[in-house]
């Protein structure tokens, strides 16, 4: 049996000290909560204006016309017919099932905080790859963003900003932007260094060398960067139904604290539609590239 007795060589002041200092960080972000909570939200309410209108535009549209519209963009990207298929027959058994109107209202809010994560995420990856000492800084917070429960940084998001979708999104982009940055920092610096050496030769400034050869040369990287972020993004929806974000996961919520079976697995499987979308998507997106790169290479 272990030995406890060290438990007793810390002093009893020590403890009740720990205890103050921690009654006091509750009292002190509380406080800032209250003065500056209303503040911060309001510096949100672009986004959330976008947010609604996003959503409102998706829920009010002809169910015809998204899934055609859908189909032609997932067409476009891919080049294949048999995915845009897979596309109109996932939608279609989505509206039959009675799951369209929270499909739409996962679909706004993930795209957004897609596209606020790869805005956000490509700048940061870049920053990283082009110095050491902000790789050196910025990596221990992505090692604590992957790592840390969502449900301890929605803590302060929800005492801060209350519930609804702004807190979601936020919670959303906190855990889904580290790949998106990682693999950002890590195409950027697989870009061989002679290819670098020719572009500099040519006279190329470094602006030029950036988005003239690495980040081409790095996008199959970042859309496998793009790709993660996406997929955790899709895997957060239950967790943000439960500070008020409405869509398939307050399906799933529901189901698993009234134990619907039906009602979760059919909710479970349209985010499972849309993950197996989005991924093949963007894994054919990433694949063109690719080869489009190999071919200006080998011309």
């Amino acid at each position: 049996m272990a030995d406890s007795s060290w438990l007793t060589k810390f002093p009893q002041m020590d403890r009740v000290d720990l205890v103050e200092i921690r009654k006091g960080l509750d009292s002190a972000y509380r406080d800032f909560s209250r003065e500056y909570g209303e503040v911060i939200e309001s510096v949100f309410d672009p986004l959330l204006m976008f947010l609604v209108w996003f959503e409102k535009l998706l829920l009010t549209t002809p169910w015809w016309i998204i899934i055609v519209a859908v189909a032609a963009l997932v067409y476009l990207v891919s080049r294949s017919w048999k995915l845009s298929l897979g596309v109109v027959v996932s939608f279609l058994a989505i509206g039959y099932f009675g799951m369209w109107e929270d499909t739409m209202r996962t679909l706004s809010i993930i795209t957004v905080c897609t596209l606020m994560a790869i805005g956000l995420g490509i700048p940061i990856g870049i920053v990283m790859a082009r110095s050491d000492k902000a790789r050196s800084v910025i990596t221990p917070m992505l090692d604590i963003m992957q790592t840390m429960p969502a449900f301890v940084y929605l803590i302060p998001v929800v005492m801060l900003l209350g519930i609804g979708k702004i807190p979601g999104v936020i919670a959303v982009i906190i855990y889904a932007i580290p790949p998106v940055i990682r693999l950002t920092n890590l195409g950027i610096r697989l870009v061989d260094s002679e290819v670098m050496e020719a572009a500099t030769a040519y006279g190329a400034n470094p602006t030029q060398r950036l988005f003239g050869v690495q980040l081409p040369l790095a996008m199959p990287t970042i859309m496998a960067g793009i790709n993660q972020t996406i997929m955790m993004a899709l895997s957060m929806v239950v967790i943000a139904s439960m500070i008020g974000v409405k869509g398939l996961g307050q399906p799933v919520l529901k189901s698993i604290t009234n134990q619907y079976f039906t009602l979760g697995l059919f909710n479970g499987l349209a985010i499972v539609a849309l993950a197996i979308i989005f991924d093949r998507v963007s894994q054919a997106y990433a694949k063109r590239t690719q080869r489009h790169m190999q071919g200006i290479e080998n011309a």
